[in-house]
Order: structure tokens, then sequence, then C-alpha cells
């Protein structure tokens, strides 16, 4: 290689070009891979499978390193859209979201992130307000950014737009699922959770427990609550003997509105079992409007354990779901379903799940009946 005198600039890095004055101006040459093949002294097809994150196995780790380290110090950039068109791929992957302002849904996606990056894929995250047009409409965004595949967390029970999808690029679901439908979802122990949270209340001495659903449209509203069911039943409690509120969305004001009808419903009731935290966090909130204490005067579990939570008094006792694993599960799983049509994957993963147990429990205490109205 050859410098020019006063220049630190190899000259192969250098051309020349005009301004639109005419004014000559040097412009630096982009590197490519015949240029980090010349100067670690291999092939070019060695150098495109060294910078190549799922071809790279059949390479020594010092070879590897070594083009690595070049293309770095030369600072070579690779080439997204020329590789799509030889590849047919784009090597990025649709994440939708059903709710951007949700604390659940960061670390899941940063354990996306962790499979994916390694991978040499970009994620684009999307966000569907949990609105199914919106979710529609952003499938074909998606798409027209020719993604290889989609990771969705807001799927709704019923959605023909997602099996659309699955039938044309490879979708797995996470959090949710879809019934009735081949896709692949990783999911966490719903039915397991609500029974540890059950339990853990029963043991406490409560016998008036109720709960406040999540949407019917969502698959985690639906086995939630069946789990309620069934985790009463188990313990001698008919169904005529607990309430159940449906929320319409997984939010505080939803949480309030539930909390209100099911002890106007029932001025008897000592726990709430709520669907996630964030209607935990409502039904907080609308028991202290009415004078009342947690835990003195009513129990409160939640779903989730979202960040923050123990600092928020008394702190929530939750189920706790592995949140960076549901999106590092749906990444591997959804990388080999882009690898080949062939993959074989699992149709439904079940993740576990744990009780952390906080300062929003304890054994019922006696209270006056009389009870501040709604209104008040």
């Amino acid at each position: 290689m050859h410098f020019r005198k006063g220049l630190h600039i190899p000259v192969t890095d250098l051309y020349l070009t005009r301004s639109n004055t005419g004014q000559a101006r040097r412009v630096k040459k982009n590197v490519t891979l015949k240029d980090i093949a010349r100067e670690t002294g291999v092939h070019v097809s060695t150098v495109s499978r060294a910078l190549t994150p799922n071809a790279r196995a059949s390479l020594s780790t010092e070879i590897v390193s070594k083009i690595r380290e070049t293309a770095e110090r030369l600072g070579y950039r690779p080439n997204r859209l020329a590789s799509g068109l030889r590849t047919n791929r784009t090597m990025s992957v649709g994440v939708m979201i059903p709710d951007i302002t949700n604390s659940l849904f960061p670390p899941i996606v940063r354990g996306i992130e962790s499979v994916l990056e390694p991978a040499g894929y970009t994620s684009i995250v999307v966000n569907t307000d949990s609105d199914a047009d919106r979710e529609a409409r952003l499938y074909d965004v998606l798409r027209e950014r020719g993604v290889d595949g989609i990771i969705n967390a807001a799927v709704h029970r019923i959605d023909p737009a997602a099996l659309q999808v699955f039938d044309e690029i490879p979708v797995v679901t996470i959090n949710r699922r879809v019934e009735s439908a081949s896709l692949p979802a990783v999911i966490s122990d719903d039915a397991g959770g609500i029974r540890m949270a059950v339990d853990h209340l029963m043991e406490n001495g409560h016998k008036v427990i109720a709960h406040i659903a999540g949407p019917e449209t969502l698959s985690t509203g639906v086995d939630r609550r069946k789990a309620f069911e069934a985790a009463m039943e188990a313990h001698g409690v008919k169904a005529s003997e607990y309430h159940v509120a449906k929320a319409a969305h997984y939010i505080e004001d939803e949480g309030v509105r539930c909390t209100e009808d099911l002890l106007d419903a029932d001025a008897s009731i000592t726990a709430l079992v709520c669907a996630n935290d964030r209607l935990a966090l409502g039904a907080l909130d609308a028991i202290s409007r009415r004078g009342l204490r947690c835990p003195d005067d009513m129990s409160i579990t939640g779903f989730n354990d979202i960040p923050f939570l123990d600092l928020i008094p008394p702190g929530l006792t939750t189920v706790q779901v592995l949140q960076f694993e549901v999106g590092s599960t749906a990444a591997e799983i959804l990388l080999k379903m882009m690898a080949g049509p062939d993959s074989r994957v699992p149709t439904t993963t079940i993740l576990p799940v744990s009780l952390i147990e906080r300062g929003s429990v304890q054994k019922p205490k006696r209270r006056s009946k009389t009870r501040k109205s709604r209104r008040a």
C-alpha cells in the first residue's frame, strides 16, 4: 500500500470528484470485501463468511478475528441493500407490541435483540395500541419494508390478519396466542401463576376472593379467568360464591372500574386476584378512594411483575414472568423458522412463573360493613 507524502490515508481509500463549483475534492471510498481480502490475504468468499454470523462456523476463530479486526480498522460498513438483493433477505425483523408505554415490554425487546443482533438482524419495533385495525395496517407496513419475520406480542384470540401474514413469512407470538391456530407461541404459565396467587390467599385465610379478568379478546384474559375459576373450585368454592369482573383493557382505569363494581356487588370481598399488574394498581387506587387500605382491608395480587412494584406501598404481591427469556426464546424460534420452511419448532412454548410475595397480602381482618358509596 502506498501513501502520499504528508497524508496518513491510504491512496486506495480516496478518489477525486468535482463539486458543484467545479473544484476537485477528495471523497473517502467505501471499503469493500475485496479491500479486506487484499489486506488479510484470504479469498473474498472467506471474508464474506467471516462477516456473516450464520456462516462463520466453518472458519477458525483466528481467521474470523483477523478479518473482523481488519474490517473495523478499514471502516467497513456492510451494504445491506445489496446483500438483500443477492439473498432475498433484508436481515430485519418486525416486533409488534400492544402498548409502548407499558414497562412490561422493554425487557422483552431486550431479550429479542440479545438473540437477533448477534445473528446480524435488526429489529423494527411498532406499537399497535391494542387496536386490531392498527395491527393489520402495521402488518402491511412491515411487509412493505421486507422484514424476514415478525415477533408479535399484540395478537388477539381471533386474529385473521396474523394468520394471513403467517402464510407468507414466519411469525411467532409472545405473551399471547391465537386460538385454534398453528402459529408458534411463547407464553408464560398463566394457569400455574393464577393458581399460585389463589393458593397464597387461601393460605392466608381469605375465603371471599374476586377476580379482575383481562379482556375477553385476548388469550391471557380468558386463560387467566378460567384458571381462577378452576383454582377456586379446587378449594371447594362454587361459582356462585365468587365474583368476576371483566376489564376492557389492561389499564389502571379499568382496574378502578372493576374494583368498584365488585365491591358494590359484594361488600364482604377481602381479596382481589388481578389478571395483570396495571389492573392491580387500579384496584389499589379504587379501595383508597373508598377509605380502605391494602392489606388491612383488602389483599391484592397482580401478574407480570413489572418494574418498581416493590417501591409502591405496600409492595404488590404478583406473579413474576420471565420477561427477558420470553423475548430471547421467541427470537431463537424465529431464527430457526427463517433458516428454512422445514425447520421443526414447537407450536407452544410455556415458560415457568413464580410468585413474588410482598406486602399487599395478609390475613383478613374484621372491618365495618359501612362502605363509602361509589359517588363518595
